[in-house]
């Protein structure tokens, strides 16, 4: 699958180890930046994965900040984005099994190494139930006609 993936300064080391991690699992990574620890604004980065998520140049998308608020908050307002501030296993599982979250956002500076890439590859291999779920999906997707 493609997915793209994109952090702040904050977060840059880590979306570098996220990246050769879906690599590994035989995804492709598009990077969408930044591309060094230098100050820079984490809602033009957001745009950035949330636009190649919403075209369907990528399938999912995978959001980095210091604490993930900002990014999930910048990605909530592109319609048809679903963004999930995840911070265990348990939220990363039931973000794609009932919400069918299409970017997971996570914070760098909240998390070490081990925990965001367990929370990654839990959310990459949890599918969505369908069923109820769809119907309340539906009912927020409406919420974009307004």
């Amino acid at each position: 699958m493609k997915l793209a993936i994109g952090s702040d300064h904050a977060a840059f080391e880590a979306k570098e180890t996220l990246k050769a991690l879906l690599t590994s699992l035989g995804h492709d990574a598009i990077d969408e930046g930044t591309s060094s620890t230098a100050s820079c604004d984490y809602p033009d980065f957001a745009a950035r994965v949330a636009e190649r998520v919403v075209s369907g140049d990528a399938g999912q998308g995978i959001l980095l900040c210091g604490t993930g608020i900002g990014m999930s908050i910048a990605a909530n307002k592109f319609k048809g984005i679903r963004a999930a501030l995840c911070h265990d296993v348990e939220t990363a599982r039931m973000s794609r099994a009932h919400n069918d979250a299409n970017i997971l956002c996570m914070g760098a500076r909240v998390l070490n190494l081990a925990q965001l890439e367990a929370i990654t590859r839990t959310w990459l291999e949890t599918p969505f139930e369908e069923g109820r779920h769809a119907r309340r999906l539906e009912k927020i997707r409406k919420f974009e006609e307004r």
